[in-house]
């Protein structure tokens, strides 16, 4: 074995190594993997090096290497922080809603005016609502159903029940975008059952009444449905139009990353929308007070997307067009 070509060859990394585990501590979760990583490398080179070379100086040195690599490991790995979490929802997953931005915004304004549309629709077309609903369905669910749903159960298990329920719907939005006309389906079946309902409270004048009871808890969740869906669809375009850079595996790959960060971000989300559902909506509070709250939460969520999304995306550029993908 050439000793001085594999010295040159492999020096760096053993640097590299090196520095890593001198640290006191690695903060950095991208510090961290390459720390393991080249400690694995490192281990490879001494048993390598121990069957074919005599150096006992070299043996030396990559020994006492490795076995800082292992303690700096052990010593990087060892205990819980909370450093992770804060990680991941200061950067990594507000990252992620920025750079999708156009494909969930994109839906929520087309399928938001849609709806309306179809709601004014069937609500001055009587003949139209007729197709789905019977005139005592109608007005069984504008004088009691209506609202009487969002006080039918405790308000705990309400919550649980609808955030298992958005979960489920916005899981199935994502996990099928990787086949496009799937996510379609599930949002016209979402937006024509919304849009029956409100026809119908607008066909009796309680318009009023469905926009009380929709909007405390509606713009987080749909936004998150949305959300859901738009992520997916980037999911399915990343294998029908890859780019010049990766093959279809490698972009699908990248983005199917992209999602699960999404997707683990979203299951708190819809935990508050659902608490929103259970405890605000029904409450006893005025309407404006009501409509406030949720519309605060709400705008929380799209400065926590949208404006700190794009400080964390420029801070941290770990998403899947950073390396040499197109934009979202």
């Amino acid at each position: 074995m050439d000793l001085d070509a594999y010295l040159a060859e492999r020096g760096g990394e053993w640097h590299r190594l090196e520095v890593l585990a001198s640290r006191p501590k690695l903060v950095s979760p991208a510090e961290i993997d390459e720390l393991v990583v080249l400690y694995q490398r490192a281990a490879t080179h001494l048993s390598v090096l121990r069957s074919r070379s005599p150096d006992p100086v070299m043996l030396a040195d990559l020994s006492r290497l490795v076995l800082a690599g292992r303690a700096a490991v052990t010593r990087s790995s060892g205990g819980f922080s909370w450093r992770p979490l804060l990680d991941f929802f200061a950067y990594r997953l507000p990252g992620a809603l920025y750079r999708t931005r156009r494909w969930w915004g994109t839906l929520a304004v087309l399928l938001v005016g849609a709806t309306a549309v179809m709601i004014w629709y069937m609500g001055s077309h009587p003949e139209v609502l007729a197709l789905f609903a019977g005139p005592g369905d109608i007005d069984d669910v504008v004088s009691k159903s209506f609202v009487g749903y969002y006080s039918e159960y405790q308000a705990q298990n309400f919550a649980l029940q609808v955030w298992t329920n958005n979960a489920l719907l916005t899981a199935q939005c994502l996990a099928a975008g990787v086949l496009v006309l799937p996510v379609f389906y599930l949002l016209w079946s979402n937006m024509l059952n919304t849009a029956v309902v409100g026809g119908m409270m607008v066909s009796r004048g309680a318009g009023d009444t469905f926009v009380t009871y929709l909007a405390p808890h509606g713009l987080l969740e749909i936004t998150c449905l949305f959300v859901g869906a738009g992520v997916g669809l980037r999911i399915g375009w990343a294998w029908i139009a890859p780019g010049p850079v990766r093959t279809r595996l490698q972009s699908l790959t990248a983005w199917v990353r992209e999602g699960m960060v999404v997707a683990v971000g979203l299951v708190p989300t819809l935990a508050v929308a659902g608490c929103l559902e259970a405890f605000v909506t029904p409450s006893a509070l005025p309407a404006p007070a009501r409509i406030g709250i949720g519309a605060a939460v709400w705008l929380g969520f799209l400065f926590y997307a949208l404006v700190w999304g794009r400080e964390a995306s420029e801070r941290r550029p770990a998403g899947p067009e950073s390396a040499d993908l197109p934009t979202a």
